[in-house]
């Protein structure tokens, strides 16, 4: 493979430390070429470091541009990489002439690189964003980054995330704490928590409200120092304050720092106050010294830290809530000791120098294949169901379904119908259409090759007519467009209004290819309605495949609602439905006896927070022991990884019984609805009851039965694990009518 990359030349900081370690190991494995547009400091550094280099000084762009189209042809260059306004600029103007695939790497918003500097923004940054949106893929230098091209129009199929890579190999320190901490100024005491922060000091580091939330928390916390390494513009201001505040003597300003693993090493605490970052290499420093952080909620901060679990966040500007995260950490150190190690670890698995080298040869490979890909009329698969509506079970069915679409085919592209288009390109990195913008997906559908009608129990009238009349609308509408149709891991009914049956038959008689399905009584609905014609598969839900976060991850996240990572609790997962209302206190009385009888702490898990948090109120109104209600459940992982901690699950919610049958947990199911009844004799487990029925005696009963299975991993696994085989099917499926097609 052989690739050269085009920058200016000029550039430093973070740019410069990302281009030059990433170059430096590709050259290990790939033939690379680096272009700079003028001598000087970066070109050097890159020759030294062994980088193959290639200086074309001048400012005539055309001559410039005349060379190193020779040298791209001369040498059979197969990708051209640009960094920066001057590489995006030639990278357009070669695209054409050499055929190439061109790629370039976002280091910064484009809109804000000149900022302070109109002239320079008006030309050299007009210039830029014109030729950024010719090339063919960007790479963000961090998922926030992806984030903002996608929010401003860019194509999420390519679109690549990559970050400022690490070393994480151990160091060792030229001097130890208490050696350092001894030349610096700071005021001694005993036990002390140093707070610490590597960055320029000018106004976008924001370096001002660190100070303000460091002399409101020394206040609290006498023992804190500040160490700020870095130099700028706002040195003089940044000290003023300091002792304007009173913690003059409290505070050390180090100016620029050669020894970066001396310093972190005398840290406790690691601090970032930015206005605006990308993906910043003293977060991951701070990572790799295994510091708990404290940083402002800005660009990709929040894709490495975890709020709560390996530090924490909050809104650039507000000294307060830094102050309050500041107090915490120091009045607790075996909760900075745990979030520093979680931190590192996070870092070490996902941030490291080695990830973001390999991560840049899968792109490369990722573009050369598709280079390669048959242009074809029609490409891709047009996904629908009921999206985008903060639901985390249909959210979970949506990650599935790409997941196992990527697949099939990782170059696939895939779009989405979403009630919240924005939210869904952002969180799935997929195209997504609002699902009532019909000619817009009507015009999509005539170039997709595959329609799926993705999951859940699309196929119903219990909550809507109108919900069942749209989704066989688009099952039609696609057929006749063009595409082969596949109803995914669904399940089927109930459909009582006997039109509604008749036409749901009709719709899918005459245009569906596929169907698979979750559960047996699915099976049987279609038979009753008459339907024969498409290829009908037992599957199972697809959200049966989606991986637990790790156990770490979800230590933290208990810990920052209050709970014991060690504790033993009781999950209950409820919903409105008719006749709850007349229900909800037998759930708080039974919560009530879990914790009585067998110590269970009861925790109430929202699957729709807008709805399912209001049925916990009113089940908790008169219980008498303590139970926690959890605002939310977070991603897929996180909420499959909260399950998972669960001793005994009662759920009203398919997706929470299936969350907690997947990691081996006892379930109790309430039954609102067929589905709930059908999951649970599929995977062969017998405590359920009908909520029009549903008493105290019976679910204690239940609770109690559910308590004596723990540990019986053949009778609670047996049953999920044949259901993780049969899902296949449902991906095989959809492989075999992308090939058809």
């Amino acid at each position: 493979m052989k690739v050269i990359h085009l920058i200016s030349g000029g550039d430093s900081g973070g740019a410069k430390t990302h281009v030059h370690s990433l170059l430096q190991n590709l050259c290990r494995t790939i033939d690379v070429t680096l272009v700079c547009f003028m001598d000087g400091p970066f070109a050097q550094e890159a020759k030294d470091l062994g980088i193959p280099t290639v200086v074309f000084p001048g400012h005539n762009i055309f001559r410039s541009y005349a060379k190193v189209k020779k040298l791209i042809l001369d040498e059979g260059c197969q990708i051209i990489h640009c960094h920066g306004a001057r590489g995006n600029l030639m990278g357009m103007l070669l695209r054409r002439s050499t055929g190439l695939p061109v790629v370039s790497t976002v280091h910064s918003d484009y809109r804000l690189d000149y900022l302070g500097r109109p002239f320079s923004r008006l030309t050299y940054g007009t210039i830029n964003s014109i030729a950024l949106r010719r090339l063919d893929y960007r790479i963000g230098v961090s998922d926030a980054m992806v984030d903002l091209l996608i929010s401003r129009g860019f194509d999420p199929d390519k679109l690549f995330a990559i970050y400022n890579g690490l070393d994480f190999t151990p160091r060792t320190p030229a001097f130890s704490r208490a050696e350092y901490l001894a030349q610096t100024s700071l005021e001694p005491g005993t036990d002390l928590v140093v707070v610490g922060i590597a960055a320029r000091l000018n106004p976008v580091k924001d370096i001002a409200t660190l100070i303000r939330g460091f002399a409101k928390a020394y206040q609290v916390c006498p023992n804190l120092r500040l160490l700020i390494a870095g130099d700028g513009e706002e040195r003089e201001m940044l000290g003023n304050l300091a002792a304007e505040l009173g913690v003059e003597k409290a505070v050390c300003f180090l100016g620029w720092i050669g020894d970066t693993d001396s310093f972190y090493n005398a840290l406790d605490i690691n601090t970032l106050t930015s206005l605006s970052e990308t993906f910043p290499y003293a977060l991951t420093e701070g990572a790799r010294a295994a510091l708990p952080t404290v940083a402002s909620q800005v660009g990709g901060v929040p894709y490495l830290i975890d709020h709560g679990i390996n530090g924490f966040l909050f809104e650039a500007g507000d000294s307060e809530a830094l102050s309050q995260h500041l107090i915490t950490l120091a009045k607790d150190a075996t909760l900075r000791q745990h979030m520093g190690q979680r931190l590192y670890e996070k870092g070490q698995r996902e941030y490291s120098l080695e990830s973001t080298f390999r991560r840049q040869l899968v792109i490369y490979e990722t573009i050369l294949r598709r280079q390669a890909r048959r242009p074809n009329r029609r490409d891709g698969v047009l996904v629908c169901g009921a999206y985008g509506r903060g639901n985390a079970g249909d959210d979970a069915i949506l990650e599935a379904i790409v997941t196992e679409l990527r697949q099939v085919d990782p170059d696939l592209p895939i779009w989405v119908l979403s009630r919240s288009p924005e939210s869904t390109r952002l969180t799935y990195r997929v195209n997504s259409i609002y699902t009532f913008s019909f000619l817009r997906f009507l015009l999509r559908m005539g170039k997709t090759k595959l329609y799926i009608n993705g999951g859940g129990s699309l196929m119903q009238d219990v909550t809507s007519h109108r919900s069942l009349w749209f989704y066989l609308f688009t099952i039609s509408a696609a057929k006749i467009r063009g595409n082969q149709v596949l109803m995914y891991g669904c399940g089927i009914g109930p459909i009582s209004s006997e039109a509604n049956r008749q036409r749901a038959s009709k719709v899918l008689q005459r245009r569906v290819d596929a169907i698979t399905l979750r559960d047996t009584n699915s099976a049987e609905e279609l038979k009753d309605m008459g339907v024969t014609a498409p290829e009908i598969l037992l599957s199972a839900d697809p959200t049966v495949t989606l991986p637990a976060a790790p156990a770490q991850v979800i230590d933290g996240v208990l810990e920052s609602q209050g709970l014991d990572p060690a504790g033993r609790y009781i999950g209950f997962a409820l919903r409105p439905w008719p006749h709850f209302e007349e229900k909800a206190e037998i759930f708080g009385q039974a919560a009530d006896y879990a914790f009585e009888r067998y110590g269970l702490i009861p925790v109430f898990l929202p699957i729709e927070r807008r709805l399912d948090i209001v049925a916990a109120q009113k089940a908790v109104a008169g219980m008498k022991h303590p139970f926690y209600i959890l605002p939310e459940t977070g991603n897929s992982k996180f909420t499959i990884g909260l399950f998972a901690r669960m001793q005994v699950v009662v759920s009203m919610r398919l997706h929470a019984l299936v969350f907690a049958a997947g990691q081996g947990v006892p379930l109790v199911g309430v039954v609102y609805d067929q589905k709930i009844s059908s999951f649970l004799s599929y995977i062969g487990q017998d405590l359920y009851t009908d909520l029009e029925h549903l008493t105290l005696e019976g679910l204690c009963r239940h609770i109690d039965a559910a308590y004596a299975r723990i540990g019986d991993e053949a009778f609670l696994s047996g049953g999920v694990s044949r259901l993780r085989q049969i899902e296949r099917r449902n991906m095989e499926t959809a492989k075999r009518l992308l090939e058809r097609s």
